[in-house]
């Protein structure tokens, strides 16, 4: 049998396409067929078929007349529910969102794509306002990770539908948002790749923010080779920077605590498997103590997390009022912890961040860190939904791992590194520190096979 367009790469797809075998249209068509027929109905918001097909047609005719606009050119992509899309309201994987006016125009990464000649498929589900790494929503439904055997498992968030659309192989890539976690936790718990680059790298406008001081873009894929041509196409580019090298040994650096607490075994046996064929390999690995890491849960403790204070900021309002019942209860909570964050507490949090990021940088030097992207693989999305004393913990041990990069400013990679428990999905995060994104991608892509295993 034939793979689904949606299952392959977008270097697969797009030697298909340059060459002829394979017409944009026809791909269009058939992602679309497979996202109608597919049993899961909570992985996509909506679907915009008409511009989908419409984009499709004028790749096609462009590319027979010899005019192709790339190598992205008529490959499909799904939209979290985040990022602008002309004409339709930007809802945020919530119900009182969806009133709101259409939007004028798309978002600029929307836009840069477009120009690249991608075609845009439709929206993916989320946690509602981006707000947890669970992935669980009562407005639209869960997605399931499609790599469970068992029973229904979670996606992951905030990402979810994103991560899901490409795992069950719907569309070759979907765009992520990252505040916490929330590409390179669906990501891992999915297991494919997903990169988080370093806030700032892309325009942000046309995306509806959670907080502005840690929001991040980047795409859900199936290779770090697929990644960096969607991170050349939204900066504007037609020839992606990122150049294959011979390849070189990486010096990376394991933390020694925070990121191995609680940590499930199949967890950690499959990070340092991965870890030993880095090293068999040349690499140079060194394991230290990072003081950031045992200092940012303190801080937090003290004066409440940074994404929360940020978050109350933006629905201070909504909380208020009468949308507040239609909000997810869980999301209301979390968000209305805000409110104890003082302007003092919020501009002592914005100084020790300066200085943890510059003393963290200070110790990494040009080394990349490496660890497990989430502490344990996905688990059911059953007693999670039955019990609020669960979602939170589990929610913050998911966050953990991941939101130690957002709190430094760092960019980072999720590549699937074997199985753990259930024989689900264990993902491995490289990092480098902000606007290490180049050197990052070069060193991900050179050793994604050893990683992978």
């Amino acid at each position: 049998m034939t793979k689904p367009y949606g299952a392959m790469s977008i270097a697969e797809l797009a030697a298909l396409i340059q060459t002829g075998a394979l017409d944009p249209l026809e791909v269009t068509q058939g992602v679309l067929a497979d996202i109608k027929a597919h049993p899961d109905k909570a992985i996509f918001v909506t679907l915009t078929e008409e511009r989908a097909l419409a984009e499709a047609e004028a790749s096609s005719k462009r590319l027979k007349e010899g005019r192709s606009l790339g190598l992205l050119d008529g490959i499909p992509i799904a939209w979290k529910d985040l990022f602008d899309l002309e004409g339709m309201p930007t809802t945020a994987g919530s119900k009182v969102l969806k009133t709101a006016d259409p939007a004028a125009k798309d978002a600029a990464v929307v836009d840069l794509l477009k120009q690249a000649g991608m075609v845009a498929i439709g929206r993916t589900n989320m946690s509602e306002f981006a707000f947890s790494g669970i992935g669980i929503n009562p407005h639209y439904g869960t997605p399931h990770n499609p790599r469970s055997t068992d029973e229904p498992r979670i996606p992951g968030g905030s990402s979810s539908g994103a991560a899901v659309a490409v795992a069950a192989g719907l569309v070759p890539v979907a765009m992520g948002t990252d505040t916490g976690g929330s590409i390179r936790i669906p990501a891992g718990l999915n297991g494919i790749v997903g990169y988080k680059a370093t806030r700032g790298r892309y325009l942000m406008d046309g995306v509806y923010p959670l907080a502005t001081s840690l929001d991040s873009l980047g795409p859900l894929c199936r290779s770090v080779l697929d990644a960096v041509w969607i991170d050349a196409a939204m900066r504007g580019s037609s020839v992606a920077p990122v150049t294959r090298q011979p390849r070189e040994a990486l010096e990376i650096v394991v933390p020694t605590n925070g990121v191995f607490d609680g940590a499930e075994p199949g967890v950690v046996a499959a990070f340092e498997a991965a870890i030993e064929r880095l090293q068999k390999q040349g690499c140079r690995i060194s394991r230290t103590a990072f003081p950031a890491f045992d200092e940012l849960p303190k801080l937090m403790a003290q004066y409440g997390p940074l994404v929360t204070a940020e978050a109350f900021a933006l629905h201070r309002q909504k909380l208020a009022g009468p949308e507040a019942v239609d909000i997810d209860p869980r999301v209301v909570a979390r968000t209305r912890l805000g409110e104890k964050t003082s302007l003092a507490d919020y501009i002592a949090i914005l100084e020790a961040r300066a200085r943890m990021t510059a003393e963290t940088e200070a110790l990494i030097g040009d080394r990349f860190v490496a660890m497990p992207s989430v502490a344990h693989v996905a688990p059911p999305i059953a007693p999670l939904k039955a019990d609020d004393d669960l979602f939170f913990a589990t929610n913050g041990k998911t966050l953990r791992n991941t939101g130690f990069g957002n709190f430094l400013d760092w960019c980072g990679v999720s590549i699937p590194c074997g199985t753990g428990d259930v024989g689900m999905p264990v993902g491995f995060l490289l990092s480098g520190k902000a606007n290490a994104d180049g050197p990052l991608l070069q060193a991900a892509m050179a050793w994604e096979e050893v990683i992978r295993g």
